[in-house]
């Protein structure tokens, strides 16, 4: 298979197994899936449903959210982990939407990250998932996969993302990122993975990679 004819697999395969995209954080408008996105650094998106609405319950717009400190705010959301930074942040990014921005997300990289602990991917999945901007957010899912599916060198994120961009069609970039995460998480985790039922792998996969996960299954049988 050449690159273009494992791309074009990579996408038929991926349709039929999530015709219907399901979102992994719930948010019912740009700002609350801001908001969740942040929370979810480092953390699961299971973890951060159970906790945005307690947080929404008190302030689901930035008008509300500066009503509460840094501290409530903190407390609230403990449990997702790395909480002074994300209080202070989600604080801090209520208050320059306010004032910059008349209470409204923006809907550019530049004004995203601009905001306090909005990075690039947490701007390009409220971008592609809130506003259906063409963006193409790499996790470490998406990050893996590319590698696995010998797609990018893997060396940074950044360069995952790139590749992506080059090697998918546009108009798929928000489907697909969505997509290769669920395939990830379902199919080629990193620990506990199956290549039997990762599909997509064991047809496109990198053969250094391929021949690792035979040796160590060998291995583990002796």
């Amino acid at each position: 298979m050449n690159k273009q004819e494992k791309v074009n697999f990579i996408i038929n395969k991926l349709e039929e197994f999530y015709p219907t995209i399901p979102v992994p954080l719930d948010h019912t408008d740009p700002y609350t899936l801001l908001i969740a996105v942040l929370m979810s650094a480092q953390s699961t998106d299971v973890r951060v449903n159970q906790i945005t609405p307690l947080l929404f319950d008190r302030a689901d717009n930035p008008y509300d959210m500066v009503k509460l400190s840094i501290d409530e705010i903190r407390e609230i959301i403990k449990p997702v982990g790395l909480s002074p930074m994300k209080a202070k942040g989600i604080h801090g990014l209520s208050q320059m939407i306010i004032d910059l921005h008349n209470g409204q997300v923006p809907q550019t990289y530049e004004e995203l990250e601009a905001m306090p602990a909005v990075g690039h991917k947490t701007a390009a999945v409220v971008l592609s998932q809130a506003f259906g901007i063409p963006a193409f957010p790499v996790d470490t899912h998406i990050h893996r996969l590319m590698y696995r599916w010998n797609l990018t060198n893997g060396k940074n994120v950044v360069q995952t993302e790139k590749d992506a961009k080059r090697l998918f069609p546009e108009e798929k970039w928000n489907d697909l990122h969505l997509q290769i995460i669920w395939y990830g998480r379902e199919y080629s985790p990193a620990r506990g993975w199956d290549l039997e039922k990762d599909i997509i792998t064991k047809t496109v996969g990198r053969k250094t990679v391929l021949n690792e996960y035979y040796k160590k299954l060998k291995k583990n049988r002796l």
